[in-house]
């Protein structure tokens, strides 16, 4: 067990205890790594509405008032946790600020997807620019290559992949996240770079 995971564990279980500062300092560990998720997911018709911190404390107040049933039931690793509380406030706001109809949050992803923005910049960020005019993809183009190149992946793989490229985790936070161990993620994030390259470039 490294020191951080120590630390976290021991913040767990004062803030299980109703410890209001071990609590606020436990989350504030994990404030910024949600921020980014889920300004990662977040629609680019919803962001100008909703703040992607709002949704972040939102899911934080969430896990407060949840705590004692993770701790007794731990259900996921704690960032693991955490991070599908976010997902649930991110297709919350989506339904309430996009959809005509009402849909039951149990239908949709855990996760929501990456945004179009993250999806375009994801492909840019893989393959090299071409700025001539003849061999320029348009932007929906692009945002249709990236969608059916994250499509091919297994959703784990593609869980990584987000994580390390757009959330800016490192191995141990990933594999602390998704209960694996570090070489696994290793080894998934090689293979769905791979994958992704090969979809994009069409040679899959």
């Amino acid at each position: 067990m490294t020191e951080a995971t120590r630390t976290t564990e021991e913040l767990i279980s004062r803030a299980g205890l109703g410890d209001p500062e071990a609590c606020g300092e436990l989350f504030g560990l994990y404030r910024d790594r949600l921020l980014r998720m889920v300004a990662a997911r977040l629609d680019h018709r919803v962001a100008p509405r909703v703040d992607a911190s709002d949704i972040v404390q939102e899911a934080l107040v969430d896990a407060a008032a949840r705590l004692n049933d993770f701790v007794r039931d731990r259900p996921l690793p704690f960032f693991g946790w955490l991070r599908s509380l976010a997902g649930e406030r991110v297709i919350q706001a989506h339904r309430r600020h996009l959809y005509t109809q009402q849909r039951s949050v149990a239908r949709e992803s855990r996760l929501p997807e990456l945004s179009d923005v993250s999806a375009l910049a994801f492909c840019r960020q893989l393959v090299a620019a071409d700025t001539s005019p003849s061999n320029r993809m348009a932007r929906q183009e692009d945002i249709d290559r990236v969608r059916e190149a994250l499509s091919a992946l297994s959703s784990r793989d593609r869980e990584v992949l987000v994580m390390r490229h757009f959330e800016r985790l490192g191995t141990a936070e990933i594999a602390e996240a998704l209960g694996l161990a570090e070489s696994g993620v290793k080894s998934r994030l090689l293979r769905a770079l791979h994958r992704i390259r090969s979809v994009m470039e069409g040679d899959a």
